[in-house]
């Protein structure tokens, strides 16, 4: 049997019934400090395209907390020359869109190139 979804003891639904501020409450230091200061401007534009029912949004508000009214949503999070896509699951709650997309890419080498060493021009290119 699947074990039920809970953050800080409340389940999901039970979240989703909070006002941002008691939400707030739930959440580490500084999440609550950004939340109860208030959105900026381009993560308040996030809420609204959220709350207006759109189902795939794009968003430079790498800052931005993950609220429960989010959960279900593919959200597009700037990482410096394209978006990512990131389905928002429950256990992202609390979290900022920006630590759940990287910013670099991973390094993958292929063969040697030309002027590699001696040891490494010697094995086969194929």
């Amino acid at each position: 049997m699947a074990k039920e979804f809970t953050y800080k003891g409340k389940t999901l639904e039970e979240l989703k019934k909070l006002s941002i501020t008691e939400f707030a409450e739930l959440t580490n230091s500084r999440n609550r400090r950004s939340l109860k200061r208030g959105f900026t401007k381009p993560e308040e534009n996030l809420m609204q395209k959220i709350r207006a029912g759109k189902k795939k949004l794009k968003t430079h508000a790498r800052n931005m907390v993950v609220l429960p009214e989010m959960v279900g949503l593919t959200i597009g999070v700037h990482r410096g020359n394209t978006f990512d896509e990131i389905y928002i699951l429950p256990e992202m709650i609390g979290h900022r869109l920006g630590e759940l997309v990287f910013t670099r890419k991973r390094v993958t080498h292929s063969a040697p190139g030309i002027g590699a060493t001696k040891s490494t021009s010697s094995i086969s290119v194929r």
